[in-house]
């Protein structure tokens, strides 16, 4: 006979972890319909955070925020901590200058399930697309923003103060919105990609044809 005294133990020696229970979470996000790629500006945007420190060793956060079919960021937040109300606070930046999005994929950190954030994206018409639970993939364009922004400025420059911080992050989401080539884009920087667009849609407005041949 073998009782369940022997079968635990046996379980034990051979390390054996699965869980009897699932795991409870505070949120539990799921895709409730099949994704497609953006087809314009403002029809979705990715949000994440990042995280590095100053030479001294104080930790920094930074909100990174990108527009899934130009690629342009419309804004870096930098600081020691963010809340609800900070993230809030960023994306009114963002908007004022580019628009409000129509959608937000994001994953379900505590500041994104806020109360705050909700607020806003209720106020202001915007669905808040979650990712499910330790599936980065489904945010795949800001893992891949946060790839090229981790290289191309958070590797390459010590940060002395939350201001020094703050003016490289800057200049470089000046110059990786006005001048580097994307080449998802054509090899086009995404504001040049977003003028051809633009210009699409003028042209289009004049002459009664969409503009979607500029877009490939």
């Amino acid at each position: 006979m073998v009782n369940h005294k022997r079968v635990y133990r046996l379980y034990c020696l051979e390390g054996l972890q699965m869980r009897h229970k699932p795991p409870r979470r505070r949120v539990s996000a799921k895709l409730r319909e099949e994704r497609t790629d953006a087809i314009r500006p403002n029809q979705c945007w990715s949000m994440d955070f990042m995280a590095d420190e100053l030479f001294y060793g104080k930790r920094l956060r930074l909100l990174t925020i990108v527009d899934n079919f130009s690629r342009v960021s419309p804004f870096i937040g930098v600081g020691f901590r963010y809340k609800g109300y900070d993230v809030v606070s960023a994306l009114n930046l963002a908007v004022a200058q580019y628009g409000v999005p129509e959608r937000i994929r994001v994953d379900n950190g505590p500041e994104f399930i806020s109360k705050e954030v909700d607020l806003w994206a209720y106020a202001q018409g915007v669905v808040l697309d979650f990712s499910r639970p330790g599936k980065p993939t489904d945010n795949a364009f800001i893992e891949a923003f946060n790839s090229r922004f981790r290289q191309e400025c958070l590797n390459e420059h010590w940060f002395l103060s939350l201001e020094d911080a703050t003016d490289k992050v800057d200049a470089w989401r000046f110059h990786y919105n006005e001048e580097r080539p994307h080449s998802s884009l054509g090899y086009k920087s995404p504001a040049e990609h977003q003028a051809l667009i633009q210009d699409g849609r003028e042209i289009g407005l004049q002459t009664g044809q969409p503009p979607g041949g500029l877009v490939g």
